[in-house]
């Protein structure tokens, strides 16, 4: 028998998160790949490849009000952290709100109000409710940007974030391409059900399945919180076994621990809609078959980018942002992934500060 170093998957991620603050910071120094996307909003664009130059500076110290439905997972921390960054770089403040979670579309709306009645230039909005601007009664007085999550109003013209139709394909096609010809089950654990993306998710997944013999053998919906997928795992799993499971980071986490408890572990291939820390530690010890990677650090700096230069005078930008990266085990390159997650260290801020300097009239 071969003896392993029972640190040596350990090694690369602890040398990754040890420089990923300093790689990240290089991120406000260098050109930033893009993507423009069109039509605006739509399921299915067509992609402009870009070049970004990001600000030196920001004109006023602004004041962005930013709402996430949740700072739970590593996704939307990972966001914290790129706008808590760029903010300190450009010198404006910020101020972030949380809903708690997908089901708090009565708190953000109150939040949102928040936003508009008070002493905010801009708000970032990641929407709990793709209608959510249908319920909101108040007036409409400062520009709002969609950050993340699809935000249906004719108000709203620029969104930060990638296609998550995509993102779905992407992990459906991992499935074509590895099932090939043969029969498969695939179980399905996107997240809440037709919030945040999880709805285009699973259409671009069903796309990318058409014409194959990969057949849903359960599609499950839940928060993403890791005791409820947990629970869905276990009558899953005591129902049937299927080849595939594909979900959010959040539930091939709680995966991977129901995977390692079975007596008779099963031969079950684990895919990720998108990436975390415990999916990136699942891709090096192959527990962890595929991930699709949006680059949510990089996501965050650049909605405070936009922001900013939307603020000081430029038109919408529609859909921008990153390219999505589609990581295996055989493919990772630690050194192209720091737009990916924030720093192990890293806890989430809710609150910037804009230097003393007293802000224009």
């Amino acid at each position: 028998m071969v003896k392993h170093n029972k640190y040596r998957f350990f090694l690369p991620l602890l040398t990754f998160f040890a420089c990923l603050s300093m790689q990240a910071q290089a991120l406000a120094d260098t050109t930033w790949p893009l993507e423009q996307r069109r039509p605006y909003n739509a399921k299915i664009q067509e992609v402009n490849k870009l070049a970004y130059q990001p600000l030196t500076k920001a004109q006023t110290p602004w004041r962005i009000c930013v709402l996430v439905p949740h700072l739970k997972d590593a996704y939307w921390i990972g966001i914290d952290y790129g706008l808590v960054s760029r903010a300190k770089q450009l010198g404006i403040a910020l101020e972030l709100f949380e809903a708690g979670s997908y089901y708090g579309k009565t708190k953000q709306l109150e939040q949102l109000n928040y936003c508009m009645t008070n002493d905010f230039d801009a708000i970032l909005l990641g929407t709990v409710d793709p209608l959510l601007m249908n319920h909101y009664q108040g007036q409409i007085s400062k520009p709002i940007i969609a950050l993340v999550n699809r935000l249906d109003s004719p108000l709203v013209t620029t969104r930060i974030g990638v296609n998550w139709y995509q993102m779905g394909w992407h992990a459906g096609d991992y499935i074509r391409r590895t099932a090939g010809n043969k029969a498969a089950r695939l179980a399905l654990l996107t997240g809440p059900e037709k919030l945040g993306g999880s709805a285009w998710v699973e259409q671009g997944i069903m796309a990318a399945l058409q014409g194959t013999q990969v057949t849903i053998s359960s599609n499950r919906h839940a928060d993403n919180n890791r005791d409820l997928y947990r629970d869905q795992l276990y009558h899953l799993l005591g129902d049937h076994q299927p080849d595939y499971i594909l979900g959010s980071a959040v539930a091939i986490e709680a995966a991977i621990g129901a995977l390692a408890q079975q007596a008779t572990p099963a031969n079950i291939a684990l895919v990720s809609s998108y990436l975390s820390p415990a999916t990136l530690r699942g891709l090096y010890r192959h527990k962890v078959a595929f991930s699709s990677d949006d680059q949510v650090i990089l996501q965050g700096r650049l909605a405070i980018e936009i922001t900013v230069r939307e603020l000081e005078g430029e038109g919408p930008f529609g859909d921008i942002g990153p390219k999505i990266k589609t990581l295996t085990p055989d493919n990772i390159e630690i050194k192209k992934l720091t737009g990916s997650l924030a720093p192990a260290d890293f806890y989430p801020i809710y609150r910037v500060d804009a230097p003393s300097a007293s802000r224009q009239p």
